[in-house]
């Protein structure tokens, strides 16, 4: 019998809408089809997997596609939970074309099996993001109480804050409903700026979606777990306990979820000060780590949240429960990173403020942090007056004589200053509305090259950017078609640039199968080696999946207009890991001590050498044939 994949277009401008249906074999789910439909009609595109809505814990991941309109190329953005309810329109995906006249709510409702019911109605952003609780969550409340009792079962709501309108970067948000109520375990498609498309491309501010549960999908656990025995002598949910031990609670690190595993086991490698902190001593790194994060800003985190057990899942069923909570806080590694140490903020209701009403507004967390780090920076270096940024004072950025709590909240209450004016956009150092390398470009051209070098980004085409993820890592600045998720190789181990170029090639692959099949990279540790068995099981074309895999990553990468490192700064952490690898962990590999030495000869010329090499590899591992 042959299986389709089928489509819900929606022309927001006219109304109009039709279903397409896309053969499997031909695609295989929402990142090979997004990709299609993208480079054809320029749409966004929000879709399932082929497993959503079955026993398999975390294949409910939402998956948004589409031309970002930051990184300027191919995108692919996620989000957890939200596919489960998606599952109940009885498509696979939703493809956003045209532009509504104003802002819009995008109305889904599929009812008993029937046809789903679409609407478009105008709304009044200006009106509702001032209230109640202010920007995102104002439109999440707004819809839940004007629309959510049409639902028979709880809908999802998917909704954009100022950010979208203001900025390049603005993320799409959702809050899980349970027992009739908006929870606080928010869920995120930030990177890639989907919000801003969204809004600003299509006229979309927020889209609720629901309907009747389908009664069509793989739900056999005892299938599923004779998979498992036979291949980890263990039942699905014993293998997927065991494999989200980290984002659950690691008894070896003694907390839990990426903010207390990561920010326990850093040590000298966290980021801190906008990256300077990668000039410091090692004595020195080790021991502002010790005093300000596992001293305070952990032991708050493991106090507050691990030890009383505030935690939740994004929305399906899953044992990792993730969401790590304080009150309406939810807390992940990245954005407590990005708007914590890097903003010089090491304790929990500084970073809590900074990083709640930069959800309020809706932005991507960790490229926000990223810019505001560097907005500090630049304050403290007096490239920028506290006058030029609108704010009252400039920021206590040096450990050296660190107050914890004190000059937390005094940077803290800067960056939600400048976070403030980045949305009023009434000074003209803070309009981020063409992206934030952009605003650095025009900033030199006044203040000089310096202003530009203490801004860490990976750079795309003319205009393209992205705040790497927060790893101490070159995979983490490697010149890759999409980056800021993780497609790329993180570890923290050396490998020569040639050769992880290579890697960074398998892990643009590896989670391309997770992302197709809309399946959550925490349960990666079972997920990527069983999935393409098991669509072998479902649907028998495993080799056909595969291949389309290798061709999705050959065409997404062939897009690739990475750009050199504009950044000194960028140089530096590259530099430094190397140093670091040799004078801290005493690695005795020649190739090593190669690339080491050129660094220190003329870091410039060899920065080059490693970024070119790293292209090489990557260019030379993702050809179609």
């Amino acid at each position: 019998m042959d299986i389709n994949q089928k489509v819900l277009f929606v022309d927001a401008g006219s109304g109009y809408y039709r279903i397409a249906r896309y053969r499997l074999g031909d695609f295989f789910g929402p990142v090979d089809l997004g990709l299609h439909l993208a480079g054809r009609f320029n749409s966004l595109n929000i879709g399932a997997g082929l497993l959503a809505g079955s026993i398999f814990p975390g294949s409910n991941r939402l998956i948004f596609t589409g031309f970002s309109p930051c990184w300027s190329g191919f995108y692919i953005s996620s989000m957890g939970g939200a596919a489960l309810t998606f599952d109940n329109l009885g498509i696979n995906m939703l493809s956003i074309v045209g532009r509504a006249k104003g802002p819009s709510l995008l109305f889904l409702n599929r009812q008993n099996g029937e046809e789903i019911e679409v609407s478009i109605d105008p709304i009044d952003i200006h009106r509702i993001w001032p209230s109640g609780r202010r920007g995102y969550y104002a439109m999440q409340d707004w819809i839940f109480e004007h629309y959510a009792s049409r639902y028979e079962s709880a809908p999802r709501i998917l909704a954009v804050g100022p950010a979208s309108e203001q900025t390049d970067f603005g993320a799409i948000g959702s809050l899980p409903i349970e027992n009739g109520k908006l929870t606080s375990a928010d869920t995120w498609a930030g990177r890639g700026g989907f919000g801003s498309k969204m809004l600003k491309d299509h006229g979309i501010a927020a889209i609720i979606y629901g309907g009747t549960a389908a009664d069509d999908d793989f739900r056999d656990r005892k299938v599923a777990d004779e998979w498992f025995e036979s291949r980890y002598q263990k039942r699905l949910a014993a293998k997927d306990f065991e494999a989200t031990t980290k984002y659950r609670f690691d008894p070896m690190a003694g907390t839990g979820g990426t903010l207390g595993v990561n920010f326990a086991t850093l040590g000298g490698a966290m980021f801190s000060f906008n990256y300077s902190s990668v000039m410091l001593e090692e004595n020195d790194r080790v021991d502002l780590h010790k005093r300000f994060v596992i001293d305070h800003y952990l032991k708050q985190f493991n106090e507050e949240t691990i030890q009383p057990k505030h935690q939740r899942t994004c929305g399906e069923p899953c044992s990792a429960v993730c969401k790590k909570l304080r009150d309406e806080f939810k807390k992940d590694y990245e954005p407590y990173e990005t708007m914590g140490p890097q903003c010089g903020i090491f304790d929990q209701r500084a970073a809590e403020t900074l990083n709640h009403r930069a959800d309020e507004y809706g932005f991507d967390a960790i490229s926000v942090g990223g810019v505001l780090s560097w907005y500090l920076e630049c304050l403290h270096t007096g490239i920028l007056t506290p006058d030029e940024l609108g704010v009252p004072d400039k920021p206590v950025f040096t450990a050296e004589g660190f107050r914890i709590a004190e000059d937390s909240a005094h940077n803290a209450a800067i960056g939600v200053a400048i976070l403030d004016g980045i949305i009023s956009r009434t000074l003209k150092p803070l309009d981020l509305e063409q992206g934030a390398r952009r605003r650095t470009r025009h900033l030199a051209r006044r203040k000089g090259r310096r202003v530009m070098d203490l801004f860490v980004c990976n750079a795309f085409a003319r205009k393209g950017w992205m705040v790497p993820n927060q790893y101490w890592t070159p995979g983490a600045l490697a010149p890759m078609s999409i980056m800021g998720k993780y497609y790329m190789y993180y570890g923290s181990d050396f490998h020569p640039p040639r050769e992880l170029g290579r890697l960074n090639a398998e892990h643009f692959k590896d989670e391309l199968v997770l992302d197709n099949l809309g399946m959550c990279r925490f349960h990666r540790a079972w997920a990527e080696e069983m999935l393409p068995e098991i669509i072998e099981t479902l649907f028998h074309c495993k080799d056909a999946f595969q291949q389309s895999i290798a061709i999705t990553a050959s065409r997404i990468h062939s897009r690739n207009s990475s750009v050199f490192w504009e950044s000194e700064r960028s140089i530096d952490i590259v530099h430094s890991f190397l140093r670091r690898k040799v004078a801290v962990e005493h690695k005795d590999d020649p190739r090593l001590r190669d690339w080491l030495a050129q660094f220190d000869a003329d870091k410039r010329e060899a920065s080059l050498n490693f970024w070119y090499e790293m292209h090489k590899g990557a260019h030379e591992s993702l050809l179609e044939f």
